[in-house]
């Protein structure tokens, strides 16, 4: 009986332990688990850079090979099976995936921080670093973090949806394991998923308390305390553990997409009492900027002079994507049975991307319009505290206070939403793929996420957080690598017409 249960359970049991393990490092040795953090991190970017670069700007070209391969026109299930979603229905769930707390942390703050502390081949708070920061943001939140989900979405769902398999990332190695992957190899994989999604969505959740928390203190004074950014991360998960345990998934979807059209209409919001001309020449430019340059930007470290700069930012994008790929990976591939990998693939890479493009033409663009032409000091702002940017930026338009709680009630949606989730996909990826899971296991890896949040915020703050996104994702890196091939052989089996 306890041989079976370790044999079905190895999954949870691996994977808690070393979470476990991690928090209570963190609370008996802060000191040592933030030197040892600094110095994996260190040792990464030291050393593998240029392979985060490099990965992800062929997982961008690989999914484009197999859009407009033969392979593209393979449905990802049954050759007669229709999509399990009307298309528009399909693309809205896309955009939800694409909107989340980081649009709302970094949409100002970013192309205000790029603005003012470029890297040191430009000058700081120039027409041409404020081009630099726009064409980046584009770069930093377009196409590249949608192919990396689209890596892990594609694998997951043609191993499960065309195959039978279990929906977990250790079936998707089925054709160099075979049978091994039900043993060690298999739960080692699975484990790898849920630790680099514990961490990736704890970056995340700890962006949005810190955001919240700079949000409440601009309106209304509040201690700026780490105890209260503890507060504000306890609330929250007594919320998104009720929602998980009661299993209200109906409800979380229609917070869901009312918090979608909140943002939405803060965004018209913004772009109808902003210099709209001014916008969309930004979008325009930016985009332009950014597609013509793409190869550049993908591959671009700046060795000579700006090395840290590419370090500090693009590299921790790409991992905190790779480390969010198993949870929003596995998301996208059960909304997508039916569909065909070319417009799979084509779409998720679009349609969310012209999103995230509008959404930074708007709010970064509208910032730096303040900045540039009516001398806000908004990038000093940024540059002292890049989680109070959003609200300084809301203060000048009408209605400042109503926006800015619009804005933290939209953050504090979107951290109980994705943690909600969170926790539904990691007791998934520790149940063998099934959808019913434990109370348990939704309990315990629930917490997890808000203790792992906790500890990096209490360890080293933001900084703490981007180290761990770099850290967590390392190994998976590999793992993704690995599933390019794995797909290709599987693809390759298939009988399609040349």
């Amino acid at each position: 009986m306890l041989r079976e249960y370790l044999r079905r359970d190895a999954v949870f049991l691996l994977s808690s332990g070393v979470i476990l393990f991690f928090i209570l490092i963190g609370i008996v040795r802060p000191d040592l688990l933030d030197a040892a953090s600094s110095a994996v991190h260190a040792a990464i970017l030291n050393h593998f850079s240029w392979l985060y670069l490099i990965s992800v700007f062929f997982f961008l070209v690989f999914a484009l090979g197999l859009a407009f391969s033969r392979y593209g026109r393979i449905k990802l299930g049954g050759d007669a099976e229709r999509p399990q979603y009307g298309f528009f229905g399909w693309v809205a769930m896309l955009f939800a995936a694409g909107m989340g707390i980081g649009l709302l942390f970094w949409g100002v703050s970013e192309p205000l921080v790029h603005y003012l502390q470029p890297p040191p081949f430009l000058d700081p708070a120039s027409p041409d670093s404020a081009a630099f920061a726009m064409r980046y943001s584009f770069f930093h939140w377009g196409v590249h973090p949608w192919a990396i989900y689209a890596i892990i979405s594609l694998s997951i769902a043609y191993f499960s949806f065309r195959r039978g398999m279990p929906a977990l990332i250790s079936s998707c190695f089925y054709p160099i394991l075979g049978d091994r992957i039900y043993g060690l190899a298999g739960n080692l994989v699975d484990v790898l998923a849920v630790f680099a999604t514990v961490f990736g969505t704890a970056t995340s959740l700890g962006f949005g308390a810190l955001q919240i928390h700079s949000g409440l203190t601009h309106l209304y004074g509040i201690s700026s305390a780490i105890s209260v950014t503890i507060g504000i991360i306890i609330i929250a998960t007594a919320l998104f553990m009720a929602s998980a345990i009661m299993g209200v998934e109906k409800g979380v979807q229609v917070l869901s997409k009312f918090n979608i059209v909140l943002a939405v209409a803060l965004l018209l919001f913004i772009l109808a009492l902003g210099s709209t001309p001014y916008v969309l020449n930004v979008f325009t430019s930016s985009l332009g900027g950014y597609i013509n340059n793409i190869i550049d930007l993908s591959l671009q470290s700046y060795p000579f002079a700006g090395f840290e700069w590419s370090r500090n930012w693009t590299v921790f994008y790409w991992a905190w994507w790779i480390s969010w790929s198993p949870f929003v990976g596995l998301f996208i591939a059960r909304i997508s049975r039916g569909r065909t990998i070319r417009e799979f693939v084509l779409t998720v890479l679009t349609v969310p991307s012209l999103f995230t493009f509008v959404w930074f033409s708007v709010f970064g663009g509208s910032a730096l319009n303040l900045e540039l032409n009516q001398g806000a000091h908004l990038a000093a702002v940024a540059g002292e505290d890049i989680t109070l940017a959003l609200f300084a930026f809301l203060e000048h338009y009408p209605f400042a206070g109503i926006l800015s709680l619009v804005a933290i009630a939209v953050l504090l949606v979107f951290f109980v939403t994705s943690a909600d989730s969170a926790t539904v996909v990691l007791g998934s990826l520790t149940s063998n793929g099934n959808l019913a899971v434990p109370t348990y296991k939704k309990v315990i890896m629930g917490l997890s996420l808000s203790a792992v949040a906790i500890i990096l915020l209490v360890t080293g703050g933001l900084s703490s957080l981007q180290k761990m996104a770099i850290t967590a994702a390392f190994p998976f890196l590999f793992v993704m690598l690995i599933l390019c091939y794995t797909l290709a052989i599987g693809l390759s089996q298939e009988k399609v017409p040349e």
